[in-house]
Parts: C-alpha cells; structure tokens; sequence
C-alpha cells in the first residue's frame, strides 16, 4: 500500500507543480482535468502524510525504548500504544479513500429500462420499474429528465432512457443494472395464474463532452417522422433522429420532442454515453485479468432481482437478502437494499485491494 501511496504523493506534487505554469493555466481542458484530480486526491494525500508523522513519531520512540531512564521508557511505551491506534485508524481511512475515489461516483447517470420476456406484462413491469427509481430520485432530490421513450398499447414501457442529474446517483444505482424479474398475476392474464416476467436495466454514469470525443465523420443521421403507439404517424415533419455510429454500430433513435435539434442533441448524449461505457468496460476488464477473483459486475445477463407479489417479497439474488414490503419498495423505499449492496460491493473491493497491497508489500 505504501508503494501505491508514495506514487500517489508523486503525481500529487506533480500536478501541484503544472497547475502554477503559465501554459497549464492558459488551457482551459487541461487546467479543469488537473485541478479534478488534484480535488480526488488530495484527501488522500493528506491522510497520508498524517500517516507518515505518526509513524515517524512511533520509530522516535522506539528508540526511547532503549533508554535506561524508567519513567521515559514507560512514556514512550504508552504513546506507542496511542499512536498505533492512530496509525491503524488512519489506515482504515486511507484504504476506504483508495475505494471511493472513483471519478464515476461523482457523475450523473443514463438510466435505461427495457421490457425482457412477457410481452404486453413485461411492457407494465418496466414501467412500474421506472416510476420505482423515479420515486427514489424525487426521494434523494435528484432531477430526472427522459430522453427517449417507446409506450406499448396499454401504456406499459418498451423501452425508456432518461438522465438522473444529483449527489451519489452512481453511486446509489450503479448495482441496478441487470435482469429484474417479476412473479404474479398479470393484468392480461384471466385465469389467473401466476407469471413470470422480466425487464432490463441499465445504469450508465454520464460523461461530460470532453470525456468522449466523437468525429463528426464517424456519424450518419437520420431524419423521419414520429409515430405513436401501433406504429401509426403522428407527425408529417421530419424531427425524429436516428444517429449511427459506424465504427461500432451503435444506434441511437429519438423522437419525443418536436423539434429535431433537441431530439438530435438527446440522441448525441446517449450515445456519447454508450460509448463512454464501452472504454470503461475495457478498463475494468483489464483490471479484472490481473486479480484472482471478479466482483459481480451487474451485467443485464445476470438475474439480479426478484419481486414476488404474492409473497409481497423483493428477493436480491446477489447478497441472498428478501424484504416483505414490496408495495414501499416499488414505491421508491428502496435503501434497506440500496445500502446493503453498496456495503457488500465496497468490502469485495476492499478486499481486492488489499490483496494487490498485500501483493506489494515486499516490493516496499
């Protein structure tokens, strides 16, 4: 860990160093990327250095130690004793610093929501899934602004994307992602038997503009006519967009507003996001070839939840943990497994960590 720490205090100084140069502070982009980090870090740098006081201090008095004078020996014993505990609290800190200091933590989110199997039941899972993380967001006084959305015939989701702006957003939902499944009656069904449906979800953080830079060559658009519910033409003039990124093949179409500037603006931000997540994907994945184990990702494969209405039970499959309140969960009361998830993925990370340190240790 301390290898790690020293190398931290390096770039730390270094950028303190770039951001007082006249050529730094004349680029706007690398002066605001520069003072990010330094903003990152910088708790973590200043743990550190309180670290390394205190270990100074406990190898001065371990030299104490061998002094022939009792009462200073004693002294010395009993700060020893008072500056390991510092030491080790502050440790605790440093490492949960390491932990959070994730630039995505501290970005908006791109939700998106998608009916799976189950056709017209699946469609009103996933709407009821939406208007569950509206609540939330309304609960954390988060903003929620939809960017594109396609309502099947009895008003249930096909699929929605919408941007939730506000403090801890990622961090709160990023565990959301993944396949939801939904065990009941259906309002479709008449004879009442039980069924079960799905809907995906995915949580994507927001980057800013600079983050991803897309050349306007890589991008074919498209301009049509809206159409509402069963496909039928709402709109004779051209707003609704369709932007293809032909490097990747990524497609993003949206319609809801009636103006084809705006609609091309919301299209450009998804995708910006879509490929955002892609590099980010890459990073963890090369991360992940280098530790022993690999902490469950959310992937919209995995089954991650289900909400049993019979039982008014919400079963989260990852941590193995059911409530009985599912009507206030579906009603935006979700933190008892908000939380419990973020504390059982923070301590797998932990873990990882501070196996790599332990990795390290000899090398220091």
């Amino acid at each position: 860990m301390l290898k790690k720490l020293d190398s931290l205090e390096k770039r730390y100084d270094d950028i303190v160093k770039l951001l007082s140069q006249e050529e730094i502070v004349k680029d706007f982009t690398k002066y605001r990327d520069l003072s990010k980090e330094l903003s990152q870090i910088e708790p973590i740098i200043k743990k550190y250095r309180e670290y390394k006081k205190i270990e100074n201090q406990i190898q001065e008095d371990k030299t104490l130690l061998k002094s022939s004078d009792k009462e200073l020996k004693e002294l010395a014993e009993e700060e020893i004793k008072i500056l390991e505990k510092q030491k080790q609290t502050l440790e605790d800190e440093i490492k949960k610093l390491l932990i959070k200091s994730k630039e995505e933590d501290k970005k908006n989110i791109i939700l998106e929501i998608r009916a799976g199997t189950g056709g017209e039941e699946a469609a009103l899972f996933a709407s009821e899934l939406f208007r569950m993380y509206s609540r939330y967001a309304e609960k954390n006084n988060w903003k929620i602004e939809i960017l594109s959305s396609n309502f099947s015939d009895l008003k249930g989701i096909k699929e929605i994307s919408a941007a939730i702006k506000g403090e801890k957003a990622f961090t709160k939902l990023q565990y959301e992602s993944g396949v939801h499944r939904v065990q009941r009656v259906p309002q479709t069904e008449a004879s009442g038997r039980i069924h079960t449906s799905t809907a995906t979800v995915a949580v994507l953080p927001e980057p800013e503009a600079v983050d991803v830079k897309i050349d306007p060559k890589d991008l074919r658009i498209d301009a049509f006519s809206a159409s509402g519910p069963g496909g039928q033409n709402v709109n004779r003039n051209y707003t609704a967009i369709r932007i293809t990124h032909i490097p990747t093949g990524i497609v993003v179409s949206i319609q809801d507003e009636k103006s084809q500037h705006k609609n091309k603006e919301k299209a450009l931000r998804i995708l910006r996001t879509k490929l955002y997540e892609i590099e980010r994907r890459k990073k963890e994945e090369e991360i992940a070839k280098k530790r022993k184990s690999q902490v469950g990702t959310g992937e919209r494969s995995e089954k991650i939840r289900t909400y049993n209405f019979p039982q008014n039970r919400v079963t989260d499959h990852r941590i193995n943990m059911s409530i009985y309140n599912l009507n206030e969960f579906l009603n935006g009361e979700m933190d008892e497994i908000i939380d419990a998830l973020l504390t059982y993925f923070e301590s797998k990370k932990l873990e990882e960590e501070l196996a790599s340190f332990d990795e390290n240790k000899g090398n220091n």
